[in-house]
């Protein structure tokens, strides 16, 4: 009966040993799972400021906008100007058809009465006095219209320059782009199957973190003190934060701290 007794207490033993182990790795990996999962985000958060920064040098180049805005600015003078010459063209057009309306009535020896006669020609001198000024007017816009589109020219010639000068450095940006994209996809796998080994307490705790602490929720303990704040930590601190009992926090930002 003793015998049973001890063997018993000897598997009993055992059992808790077991449970202990198990009790111990679950908050060693814990730890250490939310500190690989700080690198991580680290890292993305890296990368997504980094693709803010390149889409913005990619869209919004001084030079290139620049050298946009001059040619949006021409084409939209070129085309006003060339608005202003239809109209002149079309002005002329219709006093060219009067005039000759009111020489058809004049010669066509339909009108036989002097006075109407008198006011037919004067009407048709009118006219033509005004042809004149329409015609300088065409003319003027005529000119305007040609300078505009050469300017127009100009300033697409210009843009072609400034693009080509920088087609380089947006080819070597555009591949820093896709390769920041394709990490930032393998590490978004990564963050998942990191999470998956996570229970759901300790990733609400280092999720409010992140919102509270700037993205970093996980800090290291280096030389004895938290390395996100510089608090230093008593040695019984420092035991805790190397303590597999529970998740240990900086005394001072809240942090999560991982000892290695």
């Amino acid at each position: 009966m003793i015998v049973f007794q001890e063997q018993f207490y000897t598997v009993e033993q055992k059992r808790k040993n077991f449970e202990n182990i198990l009790v111990y790795n679950q908050n060693m990996s814990a730890s250490l799972g939310l500190y690989r999962l700080q690198l991580l985000d680290s890292r993305m958060d890296e990368i997504h400021a980094r693709l803010e920064q390149i889409h913005c040098a990619l869209e919004n180049d001084a030079s290139l906008r620049a050298a946009k805005e001059q040619l949006a600015a021409a084409e939209s003078n070129h085309n006003a100007a060339a608005h202003a010459l239809k109209q002149a063209e079309a002005e002329a057009e219709k006093i060219k058809e009067k005039i000759r309306q009111s020489e058809i009535n004049l010669y066509s020896g339909n009108v036989k009465n002097p006075k109407e006669l008198q006011d037919l020609q004067n009407e048709s001198a009118a006219l033509k006095r005004h042809l004149t000024t329409l015609e300088e007017r065409q003319l003027e816009a005529m000119l305007a219209e040609e300078t505009a589109e050469q300017t127009c020219k100009a300033a697409k010639g210009h843009l072609a320059q400034v693009e080509a000068s920088l087609a380089g450095q947006m080819q070597i940006l555009k591949q820093e782009q896709t390769n920041l994209e394709k990490e930032l996809s393998r590490l978004t796998a990564e963050r998942q199957a990191a999470l998956a080994a996570l229970d759901a307490q300790s990733i609400s705790i280092y999720e409010t973190l992140r919102q509270q602490r700037n993205g970093l929720a996980v800090a290291l303990v280096n030389e004895g003190a938290c390395a996100a704040c510089g608090t230093t930590l008593t040695p019984s601190q420092q035991q805790s934060a190397h303590s597999a009992s529970q998740l240990y926090r900086c005394p001072t930002c809240g942090r999560i701290l991982y000892a290695h």
